[in-house]
């Protein structure tokens, strides 16, 4: 992450150190002595990834302290973690009634909006964050986010490592190689392919990139297209640096946000990239080929704006929460923590030292070799990791166990429905 919580691009395209640990407990902004042992009890849970008890918990605790801040905002994250909107909306804006200035509740008020589209009512939300440049730039969207033009799209990869590439149109123009990655939020593009599509900056700020620094802009594109589908007024990023971006030479990124908008497939067995519009008779048919191929249904979750999770194990560790970084560049099945490591056991090879970045920093990892790494039904076994000695806790404010990188999904398939909130992992390629 750059400082002041923006996303920064050396993060993003590296995602070397993972979404691993949970951030400290906040303190109490209200309650009674009983009540905090109460949330005492509510926070573990959370942090445990037992979000639905951790969700009675709260609104227990609710029950009897209707001023507690912290419960009420960490109900509402439960629901926004499923994108349960309703109840996500209804308990956020509880706490932030009870405490409008609170950066942590309106920055799920305004995470909760954006996923629904409603960028306007998020605007206010980002500013009382901190987060001025969103608040500019989602305030800068009029009419309707993210149109969908187009059924379905499979677009074959033009390169599978170090990253892979699909190609895509940005207003028009001739097609551009684009990697693909869950670590990242938005749609993002070079500077001089922004200026070939005529975008106009309505924000702009400066963060380290690699070795220096670069700018990123943000603005509204009219027309991206992949394939047979054609995404409208949807906002969009592109930076400018003299630094030499990893991914074998793209011309952007596309991130979470235009994947929760689709029922998307990634093909890895078959080298291809499935969009589809998300109804519920194509949520049911991909469903149904998932159960025919023995995908069981794992549960989805969505932390902080773009971070894809799901129930994975590592070495026996029976199931945990880990991060789902799709696509990106990567040379390791999955990153984890030393401290995760030595607990279960893993052997790390501190003689071959690997420099690389992560979360804005230079990082030290060390190759290590869990005997096995499960995602459902779906599993590699001694595979290359990395073990990283200073992985730092994650905002999300959950345990992880790591999270599983581009290696790991080759022989499979693997398909996020946001709509259900459910992840299939496929053998081989997809239907």
């Amino acid at each position: 992450m750059a400082n002041h919580g923006n996303w920064d691009r050396r993060s993003v395209l590296r995602g070397a150190a993972a979404v691993a640990g949970a951030a400290a407990a906040a303190p109490l902004l209200g309650g009674t002595a009983a009540a905090r042992t109460g949330i005492e009890a509510a926070d573990a849970l959370f942090k445990a990834g037992r979000f639905e008890e951790a969700g009675r918990a709260y609104e227990k605790i609710l029950k009897t302290d209707p001023g507690n801040v912290r419960a009420a905002r960490q109900r509402g994250y439960v629901g926004l973690l499923s994108n349960r909107f309703p109840e996500a909306e209804k308990y956020l804006r509880m706490a932030f009634d009870l405490a409008p200035d609170d950066k942590d509740t309106n920055r799920l008020l305004g995470d909760c909006y954006i996923r629904q589209d409603e960028f306007s009512r998020s605007v206010p939300h980002w500013r009382a964050a901190g987060k001025e440049v969103f608040a500019t730039w989602f305030g800068a969207l009029r009419g309707e986010a993210y149109q969908i033009h187009g059924d379905t799209a499979r677009l074959p990869w033009q390169q599978v490592d170090p990253a892979p590439l699909v190609e895509g149109s940005v207003n028009g123009g001739p097609p551009k190689r684009f990697m693909f990655y869950t670590g990242a939020p938005w749609l993002g593009m070079s500077a001089k392919v922004a200026e070939e599509a005529g975008l106009t900056a309505v924000a702009e700020q400066k963060i380290d990139y690699l070795d220096g620094t670069a700018w990123q802009y943000f603005g509204v594109l009219e027309s991206f297209r992949m394939g047979g589908i054609e995404l409208r007024n949807i906002p969009v990023e592109w930076s400018e640096t003299d630094q030499t971006s990893p991914g074998g030479g793209n011309d952007g990124i596309i991130g979470t946000w235009i994947f929760y908008h689709l029922l998307t497939t990634f093909d890895y067995a078959g080298r291809s990239l499935i969009l589809r519009r998300p109804t519920p008779g194509t949520a049911a048919e991909v469903r149904a080929d998932a159960l025919r191929a023995g995908a069981e249904p794992l549960p989805l979750w969505l932390a902080r704006e773009h971070g894809v999770h799901s129930r994975g194990s590592i070495s026996g560790s029976g199931p945990g929460m880990v991060g789902l970084s799709i696509g990106g560049t990567g040379e390791s099945a999955a990153i984890i923590s030393e401290e995760t490591a030595e607990r279960l056991r893993v052997r790390i090879d501190r003689d071959r030292p690997l420099e690389t970045f992560g979360h804005s920093h230079p990082v030290v990892v060390y190759p290590c070799y869990p005997k096995e790494l499960r995602l459902g039904a779906a599993s590699a076994r001694d595979v290359y990791c990395g073990a990283n000695p200073t992985m730092r806790p994650a905002a999300d404010g959950f345990d992880t166990l790591g999270a599983f990188f581009h290696p790991f999904y080759k022989p499979f398939n693997i398909t996020l429905d946001f709509t259900g909130m459910e992840v299939y992992v496929g053998q081989g390629k997809a239907a």
